[in-house]
């Protein structure tokens, strides 16, 4: 009777931690959608984004202690951390490389992105954003589809898809900007959640991505003087 009673709480507290996902996920993109049609634009679909990604696993962590089965304790983290500095590092280079491609073509990349991370001084929020970002999709997310027993495979490409969509909804710029960054999303989604799901860590996902906002540091503020020095 106790083993029973045991397997139905572990059941419940899954399937309130996948409801809770999507539940955040359907809400986050009803409000980016709102906003959008409004002056507010998707400034409040990215506060809840942030807040919520974070708050919601924090809570979950602290109150059920399901820091373990949201990938944030346990696992190969070691394995995890190697990892997400090759990959990171392989996405580094082609962030670079591509950057200077576009600049040398005479079309800066993200103009309405470099104004708010510059001019609005939202480049110091970019690691609450990345924790933000991998406690969602590849925490709460990724680890819930796998315990509950969907095709890890699947799991993953789902819950990379999802982060590329998400830019459509609570990036604040135009439509060819939120199409380049949920571009350069979808490797850092797959690549992070294979790391997430062999190594049952999202410590190395969350390397992958900091080093790739690293590497948009760079986009914007060296790249630019390198391209034009060398081509003047």
């Amino acid at each position: 009777m106790e083993r029973e009673n045991a397997i139905a709480s572990g059941s419940s507290t899954l399937n309130e931690r996948l409801k809770l996902a999507f539940g955040l996920t359907a809400l986050i993109w009803i409000t980016g959608l709102v906003g959008h049609f409004t002056p507010l634009l998707e400034w409040p679909a990215l506060a809840l984004y942030v807040i919520g990604g974070i708050g919601v696993v924090i809570w979950r962590g602290t109150s059920k202690s399901e820091w373990a089965e949201m990938y944030l304790a346990g696992g190969d983290l070691k394995k995890s951390l190697k990892w997400g500095g090759i990959a990171g590092g392989i996405l580094f280079c082609m962030d670079v490389f591509n950057t200077v491609m576009w600049y040398k073509s005479g079309k800066p990349p993200m103009m309405d992105m470099q104004g708010i991370l510059v001019n609005m001084n939202f480049l110091y929020f970019f690691p609450i954003l990345v924790l933000a970002e991998e406690f969602l999709w590849r925490g709460l997310m990724l680890s819930s589809m796998v315990e509950k027993g969907v095709n890890p495979h699947l799991s993953v490409f789902v819950t990379a898809m999802c982060y590329v969509l998400n830019h459509y909804a609570v990036a604040p710029v135009g439509m060819q900007e939120r199409g380049l960054m949920a571009m350069m999303a979808f490797p850092i989604g797959m690549l992070g959640g294979y790391i997430a799901l062999k190594s049952k860590n999202v410590w190395g996902s969350v390397l992958v991505h900091m080093i790739t906002m690293f590497s948009m540091i760079l986009d914007l503020f060296v790249i630019p003087n390198l391209v034009y020095s060398y081509m003047h």
